[in-house]
């Protein structure tokens, strides 16, 4: 039997209100149902961003205690339109622009073999509810929806004069599949280099071929040093690109000089005696002095020929869990 998860982030005075609500609507539809909550100090600042990572942490620790391997979420095409929009105004690149996938890797570190599936991507919203109309099933309205403080707040309430000009949700969605085919293309890429260019040790020091990486197309270059760079530090994104760009120009264009770290890791020219591949090669390693207090607990040490974002074709084998995530 599919278990529902309501995360009751605290965020509204009626909040642990609707998540009771939710909880009762699931068992009388046969579903046992968990409420987890968002406890402690709410930040005053980044509040999507944090509360997403929040959302995603509870639900992650609590399949992972019950052993389920498969997260079902809602998410509808809207969905996808805004977070494709959101990102568009962020300036984001090809895997951003991609949004969100049907099937995919859990989207933070220390849960590996958790999946997502999304089964609704192809679903408008408007279709969702009339469908629930339809079956006499109710619904809650979250009254964040509708909080202008937030971006997507703003891109939702845009999205009727995008489709008055003639750009559509459902067009909008199509944009994003063509790019995450184009992100599927650039990833298999960036593991073939890794495969061919780029060796670990036990400790989880990565060692890279500083001349392929400079001979290789600058796409592929940055996505490289950005896995590597993840892997190593166990942080769940990639660093900022422009942070990023500046340390790849200066590690295929300058001679020998001191070390630098970015995103946790310290990146440097390895000994002689680890010169994998030749006097150029490059070492990265995780700063151990450095507490940084967005990182999160590293996983095991990180094989360079297999550090993919990308999930399998098909479902891994386990239970699924239905999600209801309420603010």
């Amino acid at each position: 039997m599919p278990t529902v998860l309501i995360v009751d982030h605290g965020l509204h005075p009626h909040s642990a209100r609707e998540a009771a609500e939710t909880a009762r609507w699931a068992g009388e539809l046969g579903y046992s149902a968990r409420v987890l909550r968002w406890r402690g100090a709410k930040p005053r600042a980044n509040i999507e961003q944090e509360a997403r990572n929040a959302r995603y942490r509870l639900m992650g620790r609590w399949c992972t205690a019950h052993g389920l391997r498969t997260l079902v979420l809602a998410h509808t095409e809207d969905d996808q339109a805004e977070t494709f929009l959101l990102r568009l105004g962020r300036g984001s690149g090809v895997d951003g622009l991609s949004a969100m996938r049907a099937y995919a890797s859990f989207p933070l570190s220390g849960f590996d073999g958790l999946m997502l599936m999304r089964p609704l991507l192809g679903i408008r919203r408007a279709e969702l509810r009339e469908f629930l109309k339809m079956r006499g099933v109710g619904w809650l309205e979250d009254p964040m929806n509708d909080d202008p403080r937030f971006a997507r707040t703003r891109i939702r309430n845009a999205l009727p004069l995008l489709e008055e000009a003639g750009v559509s949700v459902p067009r909008i969605a199509q944009a994003a599949a063509h790019l995450a085919r184009a992100r599927e293309a650039l990833d298999a890429a960036t593991e073939d280099f890794l495969a061919r260019h780029a060796r670990d040790d036990a400790e989880g020091t990565i060692f890279l071929d500083r001349a392929a990486l400079a001979r290789a197309p600058r796409e592929i270059g940055f996505r490289v040093l950005g896995r590597v760079l993840t892997g190593v530090s166990g942080q769940p994104y990639r660093p900022r690109f422009e942070r990023l760009e500046a340390l790849f120009h200066a590690l295929v264009t300058e001679d020998k000089t001191k070390a630098r770290t970015l995103h946790g890791c310290r990146i440097g020219f390895a000994p002689k005696a680890r010169a994998l591949f030749g006097p150029a090669t490059l070492r990265i390693s995780r700063e151990s002095a450095r507490k940084s207090p967005n990182r999160v607990a590293p996983g095991p040490p990180v094989k360079a020929g297999v550090m993919s974002s990308r999930g399998s074709n098909s479902p891994r084998k386990g239970r699924i869990i239905l999600v209801s995530c309420k603010s």
